[in-house]
């Protein structure tokens, strides 16, 4: 289950680079997809739960040492 503060944290942090992303008025397939997290974030959507888990695994790919 994912806390409140978490789905708010990703919300903020994938609504920053859509407002970013609109106002170059240019978008690519990569930040599109971040456009669409910030949907399923916002809206909390029962999807959310299967996204996150995938976020999480890509974020933890990334950041493990």
């Amino acid at each position: 289950m994912i806390s409140e503060g978490t789905a708010f944290t990703f919300a903020m942090i994938f609504g920053i680079i859509t407002v970013l992303l609109v106002r170059s008025r240019d978008m690519r397939a990569w930040e599109a997809v971040c456009v669409g997290l910030f949907g399923l974030y916002l809206g909390q959507t029962p999807v959310l739960f299967t996204i996150h888990g995938l976020v999480t695994w890509v974020i933890n790919g990334f950041s493990h040492t």
